[in-house]
């Protein structure tokens, strides 16, 4: 049982912090939804944004116009500023401005489509530059992107180092308030400057890595072998590549597949922006996604009734953002024969790059011109394949080298024969390429407004339609490719419907840099491989998922177990297996780890009246230990007990 004593100094403690919390709600309004720009790093440097390990505060200003840029970089009177930006303000220049200038104290950006700028790309004009298949030893006339520069309109500046925080914001509903407490303190009048108390944010996102990759992981294997409580510092990007093929593999077996020929159908899944894991990658990844996933439904049917004679292999590579993670680790266990094919098995390989076809109806077959083995990847066959389709295939007209594809990686291996197809012929078509921007209306995903979203799962967009044309393309291609008799052909076509539904699936749900791959297996778990050999076990051949049903708001969804070929196989750079953290040759890069990611507003006094108050509380305790000496002092005057007066005898 409780004693008397102890239950005072229970209900004292919890009304302290009931009072506690309640005062801090009082002086602060968190914000949620909010996504951090975080750090992450490679052989050589770092790049990303931070706070202070306490946070970073400033006065809240919102950019307008170039003169709250003025305002902010030079003549406002109450530096450091936070800036709350909209979109149409968010881009080189000006963050680079408020980069080089020390009364910026973070910033904030507004995620609309006011404003959107008719190009917003942060990533490099050349993506992959010095990972690919081109360097002084191979094209070295084409590296670098002498020839072409692939996205133009890339500004770098998801590759900048910032020592400041930038946040998105993402809550409209947030987002009015702090306009609102912007605009009732911090608001000028007349030119004038405002007057205290003023709105002021303050973020939270310190990094717990800096300088660069080998750094960094020294720092985390010294903290693994010495401290008894070591911290992890950064982590290696990683995930798992996904692959599945038309007759399944022995998935135990390693090294060479005996009388197994395959030609490899690729894309990437993943994609990046400057904002942790905002990156919906409408037409830079989920288009080749879906065409993919809408190929092996084509393909399907006919590879059953009239297989042909070389496999085909289907492969979703995870990282290619980042120097071609996925790949470049496929091809290593390939050619170490921890695989379950290695690359005498690959006959060919064709990838599906950006195949939006936002532009116009042309796609482009890119090759290597270095190592061109057009007698294996016959172009005209593709030609042949698009006959009766609404769209032209064609090749570029000089010679140039691929755009950055994960078939650069098996080049650098071997000289495999293969094609990217893609809807630009010379640079990236992809206005938004890498940002968060690059969305669904970007592919010009739209609906009717009248449609439930039920309806809209099946609903034939533009953009099914012929992302659905070109997955028919490619099905066709890849059947007279492995080997398959044309006159089946006309049996090979993607179903607009799945088409839709998966574009609508994928697009409104965000296509993260590096996680969540496990998502993407299940729109592509197909049952429809049966296994040839019986002396093997369906787990070697085999994998399956027990799925909760059809996608439906007004269906419960029984669940029910799919039995498919898909597979997942690690997508790690192979320089974390070698231990070699500034590797020249495999991607590098590392992600820093965090505490806290947090953003919040509150008033702020004038300098003035904080020290007016830091200075009246040390008066007062001043004041207190000197009355408290004094009463010491005198403790046994003033405390002790009154003399009884002796007794008087008479």
């Amino acid at each position: 049982m409780v004693s008397s004593s102890m239950s005072r100094v229970m209900c004292v403690s919890a009304a302290a912090g009931v009072l506690s919390s309640s005062v801090e709600q009082k002086i602060y309004v968190e914000l949620n939804e909010t996504v951090p720009c975080v750090r992450l790093l490679n052989a050589t440097h770092q790049i990303g944004c931070q706070s202070s390990i306490s946070g970073d505060t400033g006065v809240l200003h919102v950019l307008e116009t170039e003169s709250d840029l003025d305002w902010i970089l030079s003549s406002g009177p109450h530096p450091p500023y936070m800036v709350i930006m909209e979109t149409a303000f968010f881009n080189r220049s000006v963050m680079m401005r408020m980069k080089n200038s020390s009364r910026v104290a973070g910033v904030a950006v507004i995620i609309s489509k006011t404003g959107l700028a008719d190009n917003f790309s942060p990533h490099t004009t050349c993506p992959n530059q010095n990972t690919g298949v081109y360097s002084a030893s191979y094209g070295s006339d084409l590296a670098n992107c002498n020839v072409t520069a692939w996205n133009p309109l890339g500004n770098g500046l998801s590759y900048e180092d910032f020592a400041f925080p930038v946040f998105a914001l993402k809550d409209e509903n947030q987002t009015r308030v702090i306009r609102k407490c912007y605009e009732d303190h911090n608001l000028r009048v007349n030119g004038s400057a405002p007057q205290y108390p003023l709105c002021a944010m303050q973020l939270f996102s310190h990094m717990h890595a800096a300088t660069d990759t080998v750094t960094c992981m020294r720092r985390t294997d010294l903290q693994n072998r010495f401290s008894i409580n070591p911290e992890v510092l950064c982590d290696p990007l990683s995930d798992f590549n996904v692959w599945t093929s038309t007759r399944p593999l022995n998935n135990s077996a390693k090294g060479h597949a005996a009388n197994e020929s395959v030609v490899i159908a690729a894309t990437r899944l993943d994609g990046r922006s400057f904002f942790w894991e905002q990156a919906p990658s409408a037409e830079g990844t989920v288009s080749g996604i879906v065409t993919l996933l809408a190929t092996i439904q084509a393909l399907h049917p006919v590879t059953q009734e009239a297989p042909p004679p070389h496999n085909i292999f289907f492969s979703f590579f995870q990282g290619e953002a980042f120097d071609y993670i996925g790949s470049s680790k496929m091809v290593y266990d390939m050619e170490r024969n921890d695989f379950v094919i290695d690359l005498n098995n690959v006959h060919s390989m064709l990838e599906i790059g950006q195949v939006g076809l936002r532009s116009g109806r042309s796609l482009w077959m890119h090759s290597d011109p270095v190592s061109r083995q057009n007698k294996s990847v016959d172009i005209e066959v593709m030609q042949s394949a698009a006959a009766g389709l609404n769209l032209t295939v064609d090749q570029p007209s000089v010679s140039q080298p691929l755009p950055p594809s994960s078939f650069q990686r098996f080049l650098r291996v071997r000289g495999i024969p293969g094609l990217v197809l893609a809807d630009h012929n010379t640079s990236f078509n992809n206005r938004y390429y890498e940002s968060l921007y690059d969305d669904a209306e970007n592919l010009n995903v739209t609906y009717p407004p009248d449609l439930s979203p039920d309806e809209q799962l099946v609903y034939e967009t533009d953009a099914a339609k012929s992302l659905a044309e070109v997955a028919t393309l490619v099905a066709r291609s890849l059947y007279i490719q492995a080997g398959g008799d044309e006159n089946n052909l006309n049996n090979i076509t993607a179903d607009p419907k799945i088409v839709s539904h998966t574009t609508s699936t994928n697009t409104h749900t965000q296509t993260p840099t590096h996680t969540n791959t496990q998502s993407q297996t299940h729109t592509h778990s197909h049952s429809h491989s049966q296994t040839h050999t019986h002396t093997l076990t369906h787990t070697q051949l085999f994998s399956y998922f027990w799925v909760s049903g059809p996608a439906s708001l007004n269906s419960t969804g029984e669940p029910f177990c799919v039995r498919a070929s898909v597979r997942l196989s690690k997508a790690v750079s192979p320089a974390f297996e070698l231990l070699e953290y500034g590797s020249p040759n495999y991607s590098t890069w590392t992600e820093s780890r965090w505490k806290s990611i947090q953003a919040r507003i509150f008033l702020v006094a004038s300098r003035e009246l904080e020290m007016l108050t830091l200075g009246v509380g040390v008066a007062v305790l001043l004041l207190s230990l000197l009355v408290t000496y004094f009463i010491s002092s005198k403790a046994e005057l003033l405390f002790s007990s009154a003399r009884e007066t002796p007794t008087t005898t008479y």
